[in-house]
């Protein structure tokens, strides 16, 4: 049964093989569709990206260990009735380099379009068994990021030899730039 979880909270993982979906519902009101997109940042023991190829998005698919892949980008929404944009993680090939992997999701063109994530429908965030598809956890988005256009929403982080999940939930204004100005070198 999966965990419905909160921010702060964190949970064992257990796996090798762990999926992220985003999910999202089309924009109803009249303007522009909303674009969510799921991010990746691979992040060393300074919070830091070892080398820009490790900031895994619609621009750069795969990460260069192979470890973190994204199934490219979902303009509308629309495109199913669960995940609208995936990404799949090995923890068997992350770099050793890499001390945590940091999902976020952001609106694209939000300041143009005047959009935030107070305006977006039945938004989510799931962690999930990527071989047998079986949910483990799902983070939903709710009215505490009314006005922000990025959202830090959890993290894959080494503990001990092993890999745990914590919910985040820190929303920013200034979009997907502001996250790469944070992690970036």
């Amino acid at each position: 049964m999966a965990i419905n979880l909160q921010k702060g909270q964190r949970i064992e993982i257990g796996l090798q093989k762990v999926g992220v979906g985003l999910g999202w519902d089309p924009n109803q009101s009249t303007g522009y569709d909303f674009d969510l997109d799921a991010s990746a940042f691979m992040l060393d023991a300074d919070h830091k990206l070892p080398e820009d190829e490790f900031f895994v998005f619609y621009n750069n698919l795969v990460s260069p260990d192979g470890a973190v892949e994204s199934s490219g980008d979902d303009l509308t929404g629309g495109n199913s009735d669960g995940d609208d944009e995936t990404i799949s993680v090995d923890l068997d090939k992350v770099d050793p380099r890499i001390q945590e992997i940091l999902f976020t999701v952001t609106i694209h063109e939000a300041v143009q379009r005047r959009q935030n994530f107070g305006q977006v429908h039945n938004s989510f965030i799931r962690i999930y068994n990527a071989i047998t598809n079986e949910e483990i956890a799902k983070y939903e988005l709710d009215e505490d990021f009314s006005t922000e256009t990025a959202v830090e929403f959890g993290r894959l982080y080494k503990r001990n030899g092993g890999w745990k999940f914590e919910a985040m939930g820190y929303g920013c204004k200034g979009g997907l730039q502001a996250l790469v100005d944070k992690y970036v070198r």
